[in-house]
């Protein structure tokens, strides 16, 4: 740190030497005051301009009534604020200025930003410095030029813009494109490097951890809890004594509490100093991950291991070895076949009624879960229900459920959680649709069709090696879904082409010491604008981490801790954890230790059964914030005190969630008959059928879609069910409470009064009207006799 300071303390003497004669003078000695940050602009072509836009000014207030006499002004004359006005704005006018400007790091945006603040200083102190005001003075009487006020101006703009003076030192701290060097412990060792490569179900994680437990000492990285606990499991019950170590656990093999040689974790938690003689890393594909993709490039590049197992997606084989290329490193890569037959079927199930023992419905939002479950139970069929943002401990009782062969549950409906984590006895993946929403590079929401190596892992839970069904099946709600699923399956996975990086807290501290006036979230602006990658490496989103940093803005913290705060893993769509994490950062601020009465007291403990699916969601996100608390209290022990106790309560929670779940189909039933209850998932849960419909009805016809017929096309399956008086029935005051904001086809489809042909065939006309000139030429009353003619086909 010492090192990297020591040039920004002769940076602004130098600038104000070489500048100090002004005019002619000035414009010869430019390429000298300008040196060093044009080198570090871009003189060897390896680093970028940087995006001024993110530099917020440093406000600088003007000097008010000084308590002592104005020096300049007994040496010469009080200024006339006017005439300095005036040549103040001759001074932002001349091309000379700006290019001197440019030269040194101020931009064109960042030139005027300087002179506003400038020239409010000049003209709203009281008095300036003797040097300035005899300048001043000088230029008013016309024995100076105005370009003597440059290295004021600059003194000034460094003042208000402090990464000026470090810009340099700002571009080493954030340069990434050596991240191998960061592990010095890991590079003092020659590591072996095995990639078990294949697709889901090939017994490739199997033979990493077979040599996992006969190793002396191993570490096992996986991306789940779920993961995690299965092989600390696994491990004990195989008698090799193996630790747990989560964000919010730490489980010991040894009763004395004394670490184990053996330890497994979710991969942000590994150690990078502990030796072991066996690491696995397990699902290294997600390096990609636009979130969470630096934890499996740290794993990989820095554990300190003699050999290193990775295990994964094929497409992620060429990646490996450049970045093993790198740290001087090979890599032996074990090639697996799955080990059991998957099948893509040539029909779609078309109708719940056609469900099977042992099939799963994958949906990609909690509205089709949701309608999905009440679907299958008004048939008299019950199934389990496995989303994300249940607990583990709940979706293990669920699969347990499913997977039980004398439980009468034979029926799964899940999001693609079931893609890792989770052993179960499936026979037939049915995809409920094949458009999910996305996050891309950019932080944007996408609804776009799933990929195949989502696909592929997905369809890959059918036919589990050692599960009761010996082959695979894979198929689709929707027949118009099939073909492009098939094509979806057998287009080769897109390879692996780089690894995330984050930056640490390490660096963003020195980023702060040269930028100490800065918040946490510009700091991270800056850090990521200037930072350099090459080709191997992407920077991951981090748009997670500044909400965060902009929520807790306001609170007192130190870096550390608010950097911290910052990386807790939390969904910041839920409002009550977000709320609650800034009351825990509030309460730490004040020093105050956050005791399980005081989070009692927040979350209204005890809680009771939820009754609608409102309540069950707020359940979820209370068992959230137990998570949120152990999180931390493994980061600040002395201020989260009493994770023993908010662990037993938590347990007790997971316990009534699981009864809730169960209920399921009761919970949505009583959701709809509460006004302002039935609609309890976020808008950020698109329909999962929107966009693909709009696609699908565009390419049949040959023509654009309407918006009237873009709908989310997800309960078909209930027509089969029509000639049941009671269920339409119970299904049509149900939607017309839940659904009563859509529209009329939306209404009539889900009541199972229109179905997918009525509907084609109602668009084909609409289109030949349209075509013929009905419709936008028409009179207001042809629009209303052709309405009339609709309803009574419909009907």
């Amino acid at each position: 740190m010492r090192r990297c300071a020591w040039p920004l303390l002769r940076l602004p003497a130098r600038a104000g030497l070489v500048l100090r004669h002004g005019g002619a003078a000035a414009a010869r000695l430019r390429p000298a005051a300008a040196s060093s940050f044009s080198s570090s602009v871009g003189g060897d072509g390896s680093s970028r301009a940087p995006d001024t836009s993110l530099f917020v000014p440093v406000p600088l207030k003007p000097v008010g009534d000084a308590a002592e006499e104005d020096v300049g002004a007994e040496l010469t004359r009080p200024l006339d604020k006017g005439e300095v006005l005036k040549n103040l704005n001759k001074f932002y006018k001349r091309k000379e200025i700006q290019r001197l400007g440019a030269d040194n790091g101020l931009d064109a945006r960042l030139f005027h930003q300087a002179f506003i603040s400038f020239r409010k200083y000049i003209i709203e102190s009281s008095s300036v410095s003797a040097d300035l005001h005899i300048i001043l003075n000088d230029i008013c009487c016309g024995a100076g030029h105005v370009d003597d006020l440059f290295p004021f101006f600059l003194r000034h703009a460094k003042q208000i813009f402090p990464m000026l003076d470090c810009m340099d030192d700002l571009r080493k701290i954030s340069d990434l494109r050596l991240p191998p060097n960061w592990y010095p412990d890991a590079r003092a060792i020659q590591r072996k490097i095995i990639f078990h490569a294949g697709p889901t179900n090939s017994g490739k994680t199997y033979h990493a951890i077979q040599r996992f437990l006969s190793a002396k000492s191993g570490i096992y990285c996986g991306p789940l809890k779920l993961l995690a606990h299965e092989i600390f499991q696994k491990s004990n019950d195989a008698k090799v004594p193996c630790d747990l170590v989560t964000g919010e656990e730490r489980v010991y093999a040894n009763e004395d509490a004394r670490q184990a040689p053996h330890v497994a974790c979710t991969i942000e938690m590994c150690s990078t100093n502990t030796p072991y003689e066996v690491a696995v890393i397990d699902e290294i594909q997600m390096i990609r991950d636009p979130a969470r993709g630096w934890a499996w490039t740290r794993a990989l590049l820095g554990l300190c291991a003699e050999e290193i197992h990775v295990c994964g997606e094929a497409a992620a084989i060429d990646l490996v070895t450049e970045l093993m290329y790198t740290t001087g490193e090979e890599v032996e890569v074990r090639n697996y076949k799955r080990l059991t037959p998957l099948t893509v079927l040539d029909y779609a199930l078309e109708s719940l009624d056609n469900l099977r023992p042992g099939d799963c419905i994958v949906c990609f939002s909690k509205n089709d879960i949701y309608s999905v479950s009440r679907q299958i139970e008004a048939r008299g069929l019950e199934c389990a229900v496995i989303y994300g943002s249940l607990p583990p401990g709940t979706k293990l009782e669920q699969a347990k459920k499913f997977n039980d062969p004398d439980d009468p549950c034979k029926i799964l409906v899940a999001t693609d959680a079931i893609g890792m984590g989770l052993n179960l006895c499936i026979r037939r993946i049915i995809f409920n649709s094949i458009v999910k929403p996305t996050i891309n590079e950019k932080g944007e929401k996408e609804i776009d069709s799933i990929t195949t190596s989502q696909a592929l892992q997905i369809a890959g839970r059918a036919g589990r090696y050692g599960s009761s069904f010996k082959q695979g099946e894979v198929t689709t709600m929707h027949r118009d879904d099939l073909m492009q699923l098939k094509e979806i399956l057998n287009e080769p996975v897109r390879p692996v082409k780089a690894a995330g990086l984050h930056p640490t807290p390490e660096q963003i501290e020195m980023f702060a010491y040269h930028l100490p006036d800065a918040t946490l979230s510009n700091l991270i602006d800056i850090f990521v604008s200037l930072s350099q990658v090459d080709g191997l490496y992407f920077v991951c989103n981090i748009d997670d981490f500044k909400f965060l940093a902009d929520m807790i803005q306001h609170i007192p913290l130190n870096l550390r801790s608010r950097y911290v705060f910052c990386t807790a893993p939390l969904n910041r769509k839920e409002p009550f954890v977000c709320t609650t994490l800034l009351k825990f950062a509030r309460q730490f601020s004040r020093n105050e230790p956050l005791t399980f009465d005081w989070l009692c007291r927040h979350i209204k403990w005890p809680l009771a059964a939820p009754k609608t699916i409102k309540e069950l969601v707020h359940l979820e996100a209370v068992h959230d914030v137990f998570d949120l608390y152990l999180w931390l209290s493994y980061r600040f022990m002395d201020m989260f005190p009493d994770a023993v106790l908010v662990r037993d309560i938590q347990k007790k929670l997971d316990d009534i969630i699981q009864v809730g779940v169960c209920n399921i189909t009761k919970l949505i039933r009583a959701s709809t008959a509460v006004p302002g209850t039935a609609e309890v998932v976020s808008e950020d849960f698109p329909l999962s059928r929107t966009k693909r419909d709009t696609r699908a009805v565009s390419d049949h016809h040959g023509a654009k879609s309407t918006e009237a017929f873009s709908i989310p096309v997800e309960v078909l399956g209930e027509r089969r069910a029509k000639n049941s008086k009671a269920y339409r029935s119970a299904v049509r005051q149900e939607d017309m409470k839940s659904h009563g904001r859509g529209s009329l086809a939306s209404r009539l489809l889900r009541e199972g009064l229109l179905t997918q042909e009525m509907l084609r065939q109602l668009e084909s006309e609409w289109q030949d009207q349209h075509r013929n000139g009905r419709y936008g030429l028409a009179s207001k009353r042809d629009d209303q006799n052709s309405s009339k003619e609709t309803g009574r086909k419909k009907k």
